[in-house]
């Protein structure tokens, strides 16, 4: 398929999958109109890449449907100059997303051989305010810290502490917390010593593995 091609599927992407859905953020569109998600899936389902489901990108993983993409990239209120990190690399597609979007993004993803792919990938692309970090995302990524924005991109059981204390006063964390096979995808922001709680629906995610997660 020719690149043009791809470019009206992405238009057609965001008007059906999100505009007609009720998103609204300018910047977060233009930027999942502008990033190329079939490259970021398995050779074979390039065809696929611009339908409404997630896809499986290898190790047990998923690339995330483009509607909850951006649902929560949305959800950060990300405006340009932030520092982003985001738990759960995958194939880099929504580290792709971020970039678009604020100053710099750390990602941390658990799987090698994906963390490899991914910072092939952006780099082939000229994402070059990115870095892919071989991890525990629940643990974070301290070396960065602290954050404006935290995006956390598997199914948590709770809120793990370390990315409490990596986020920056007045920051957003977004994440799927709940039970291992259902979660709400919750905006955290933290004021000073508090932070307050917004739900946004039901939504199912790979589990987050780690210290402060699920045992694999």
């Amino acid at each position: 398929m020719f690149e043009q091609d791809h470019s009206l599927l992405r238009k057609r992407m965001v008007a059906e999958q999100m505009r007609a859905r009720g998103l609204s953020d300018a910047r977060v569109l233009a930027a999942l109109e502008k990033v190329p998600r079939h490259r970021f899936v398995k050779p074979g389902d390039e065809g696929l890449a611009y339908e409404d489901y997630p896809l499986p990108i290898g190790s047990g993983q998923t690339i995330s449907q483009p509607y909850i993409v951006a649902l929560m990239t949305e959800l950060l209120q990300l405006r340009g100059p932030e520092r982003v990190l985001e738990i759960g690399a995958g194939s880099g597609y929504q580290t792709a997303v971020l970039a678009e979007l604020c100053g710099t993004v750390s990602a941390v993803e658990r799987f090698p051989e994906l963390a490899d792919r991914a910072r092939r990938l952006l780099a082939d692309l000229g994402y070059g305010n990115v870095e892919i970090v071989v991890g525990d995302g629940t643990l974070g990524h301290p070396e960065a810290a602290p954050y404006d924005a935290i995006l956390v991109t598997a199914a948590a059981p709770r809120i793990a502490a370390p990315w409490i204390e990596q986020l920056a006063d007045g920051g957003r964390l977004v994440l799927p917390v709940g039970e291992r096979w259902r979660q709400t995808l919750t905006r955290v922001t933290k004021r000073g010593a508090d932070l307050g709680t917004e739900s946004f629906g039901a939504v199912v995610f790979v589990p987050l593995i780690g210290e402060h997660g699920w045992e694999a």
